[in-house]
């Protein structure tokens, strides 16, 4: 069924994210179609980053305690995420999020990048967005694979100048992709001839309405762009070349994920953060925020207990 929102049509809609304007009948149409009409005062507004028009988005409930930054996946938008917005605003937390540059309802080459410090400086702006909404601290920052890699990557090099002041919730995050070294050799054979190959979509979660539902999403990027694997190849060295941190994320992995190398990114992680706390999920795939219900719950358990 095609979705009743036009995605050009809202973004030119949108006011700047900071004067929460009530949504307008596009915008509604698009938190129905991704079912993010969740029970609490909600808006979408543009801001710019990097050269970038981007949209974000808020979820107030009724006297919120905190804010959960939340960081997508690549090729993923802020729609995908309706599981993790609707426990947060349980918690009574605040939720702010923006489509990454190339992504979802942002602007910029469809799922493109040429430096991961982009992505940093995108992070920084929806702070200061945070800030000037006088959205309630504790500030806790949550990122799916390369969500997870942006919060990475912000912890090691920010260090106590964070305005991370919360827990940080890591759900199998980026370090290394599976196949590494044949992603690499790809990469140098393939830039010298082509700008990018068409997207494979893939079973990354238990539930079978979860595929059909992304190859249907008009917001999907349909190819990986030979830019971005440039732009992780360099970003993994600057990873893994940096300083440690005092801070102990909760990390979420499941052992059936095929879309991230797991385990090396594990050691990674263990060696940058003092005793990270990781929950393993033997059946889990990666897309932890699309996963079936039982399994999102063993998740969402493990981080109640340990958010106090």
């Amino acid at each position: 069924m095609p979705p009743a929102f036009h995605p050009d049509r809202l973004r030119t809609s949108l006011a700047p994210f900071t004067t929460r304007q009530p949504l307008s009948a596009q915008a509604q149409d698009y938190q129905r179609f991704y079912g993010l009409n969740l029970p609490a005062h909600s808006w979408l507004g543009s801001f710019q980053a990097a050269g970038f028009d981007l949209v974000g988005q808020a979820w107030l409930p009724e006297q919120p305690s905190a804010t959960l930054f939340l960081l997508h996946g690549y090729y993923d938008h802020m729609g995908l995420y309706q599981h993790v917005i609707a426990w947060a605003l349980k918690q009574g937390f605040a939720v702010i999020s923006c489509d990454l540059p190339g992504h979802g309802l942002s602007s910029g080459e469809r799922a493109s990048i040429t430096d991961f410090a982009v992505y940093q400086q995108v992070l920084e702006a929806l702070f200061e967005q945070a800030h000037t909404l006088q959205l309630p601290h504790p500030w806790h920052l949550c990122g799916q694979s390369t969500g997870g890699a942006i919060a990475v990557d912000h912890l090691l090099h920010q260090g106590a100048r964070s305005p991370v002041d919360g827990q940080v919730i890591l759900l199998a995050p980026l370090v290394r992709p599976s196949s590494w070294r044949w992603s690499k050799f790809s990469y140098c054979v393939l830039r010298h001839f082509v700008n990018g190959i068409e997207r494979r979509f893939s079973e990354n979660t238990n539930d079978p309405a979860f595929l059909p539902f992304l190859e249907a999403d008009p917001l999907q990027p349909r190819r990986l762009p030979t830019a971005w694997v440039g732009a992780l190849i360099a970003w993994v060295k600057r990873i893994e070349a940096a300083p440690r941190s005092a801070r102990r994320p909760l990390i979420v992995q499941g052992e059936a994920d095929g879309t991230v190398d797991w385990p090396h990114n594990l050691e990674v992680l263990k060696a940058k953060f003092a005793e990270p706390q990781i929950l393993m999920l033997p059946e889990a795939r990666h897309h932890l925020a699309n996963e079936l219900p039982g399994i999102r719950q063993r998740y969402f358990d493990f981080i109640d207990q340990r958010l106090g």
